[in-house]
């Protein structure tokens, strides 16, 4: 109910106890009691203290005998008249809300409401201090205005995990838009058709589609081309019951059209939920090193991978920098391969050199391709480690074993085990290394058994031996 409207009981026996109940309003309840005569000057101030002996207004003693408007800012002035306006129609005044202006600039904020001590009585008018309000206001606001970046830092550091993931697991194509036949294709490619790489170049994409998404396919192409604008459908693939999206980009190739082709499987039911708790594994989690660049090869994120291998402790370390800090390419440079991967869309396995920052020279490949999410053209790269210098390859075991297997009739049996068993744990302990980046403890991991055990063999890991 507004106070205006209601009539106000004769508190006019109460006025010769005006600045008792002045006292007695700031002890119980409020901080600061004013008692007025009908002219607004103030005859008695009582205020409460804050804390131990702070008064919450020091000067206010000094305001007696002066008019109440004239202690107050300009701003709220009109407030004052307000409430001494209203308490002399009804005997009582609603609450407003004043600024009393400090010796050093500041002013506090008070909250009064007043009420006439009879009809011919003074004003009580008593006050709140809002500072305490005000804190709690501008605390809430802070602590909004902190989620907001949370979830803002959130949200980036979910957008970055997504696009290295992107980079390390996509399946990325480069397609003569004419035949709709593959010309190149990424590694990942090979796990995703279920096809060796030599037979996936010069087959036509949609073979891999189910019968009922080829005319998509074909439809999806021809509007790309038509459109010059990247776009993207859903599609299912033969070997997968999982659905997947395809996203075609037109590329200018150079005498024909070509399109790149990006393949990514849907998350399946229930990993939304599990989004954050897998963000770690699905971007620097990874093994494969990855860096994703502008286009003008300037580092713009990297993953744990990647830093393990350039011998870096912090994200920070590399972003801007250019791909020359770190890598040599032969046949014409990095930009000369930059430049192919931006006309081309893609470039897979090409031989390079790690410079790490212990000044290690690693022999490695760089595959990369053209990332079409967001504003920015960018470009990804994954780094694939060449086997350190006598590590046993798959195909040097091959040959290994047929030498040993020669061997049959000129060695026992017992022997011949224990030659095959000490190759075979030199292969496995070389792939493990190789996958944990040097890291004996993590090849240990991986492999189930003591870092002694890795690091018993001498100088590494010693190369296998020779095919006759």
């Amino acid at each position: 109910m507004n106070p205006s409207n209601l009539s106000a009981p004769d508190l006019g026996p109460l006025s010769p106890w005006a600045p008792e109940l002045a006292q007695a309003f700031v002890t119980l309840a409020s901080d600061i009691a004013l008692v007025m005569d009908e002219q607004g000057v103030i005859r008695t101030v009582a205020q409460g203290r804050h804390g131990s002996d702070e008064a919450m207004l020091p000067g206010a003693r000094s305001w007696v005998g002066r008019r109440w408007v004239d202690t107050v800012s300009p701003d709220t002035r009109a407030k004052v008249d307000q409430l001494l306006t209203e308490v002399a129609r009804t005997g009582l005044a609603r609450r407003r809300e004043l600024s009393h202006p400090l010796d050093e600039g500041a002013s506090v904020a008070v909250a009064y409401t007043a009420v006439r001590l009879g009809q011919d009585g003074p004003v009580l008018a008593v006050g709140r201090d809002l500072r305490a309000i005000g804190a709690i206001q501008q605390r809430f606001l802070e602590a909004q205005r902190d989620m907001e970046r949370g979830y803002w830092q959130a949200r980036q550091a979910e957008a970055r995990h997504r696009l290295l993931h992107q980079v390390a697991s996509d399946t990325v194509l480069l397609i003569d838009a004419a035949e709709r036949r593959i010309t190149e294709a990424n590694a990942a490619a090979i796990d995703l058709f279920g096809t060796p790489a030599e037979h996936l170049v010069g087959h036509a994409l949609s073979g891999f589609l189910l019968q009922t998404h080829r005319q998509a396919f074909d439809d999806l192409a021809v509007t790309v081309l038509h459109t010059a604008q990247a776009a993207e459908i859903r599609i299912r693939l033969i070997n997968h019951s999982t659905p997947a999206s395809l996203a075609l980009t037109p590329l200018p190739g150079e005498g024909r059209a070509l399109l790149l082709a990006r393949v990514r499987l849907a998350e399946q039911p229930g990993t939304a939920a599990q989004l954050h708790q897998t963000l770690a594994r699905l971007g620097d989690g990874v093994a494969e090193a990855v860096l994703v660049t502008d286009s003008a090869g300037h580092a713009l994120m990297a993953n744990a991978a990647l830093l393990r291998l350039l011998n870096l402790g912090d994200e920070r370390d590399v972003k801007g920098r250019h791909l020359a800090d770190w890598f040599e390419v032969a046949g014409g440079g990095l930009d000369a391969l930059i430049r192919r991967v931006r006309r081309s869309g893609m470039a897979v396995r090409e031989p390079a050199r790690l410079l790490a920052a212990d000044a290690r020279a690693l022999p490695v490949e760089l595959s990369a391709s053209l990332l079409s999410e967001g504003d920015m053209e960018c470009i990804g790269w994954s780094v694939g480690r060449l086997g350190p210098a006598g590590a046993a390859s798959g195909e040097a075991l091959q040959s290994a074993l047929t030498a040993l297997a020669g061997q049959v009739g000129e060695l026992p049996l017992p022997e011949l085990m224990r030659e095959a068993a000490s190759l075979i744990e030199r292969h496995f302990i070389g792939l493990a290394l190789e996958r944990a980046h040097e890291d004996p403890a993590a090849a240990a991991r991986l492999l189930g058994v003591s870092e002694q055990r890795i690091g018993g063999l001498p100088g590494g890991v010693p190369p296998l031996p020779e095919t006759p």
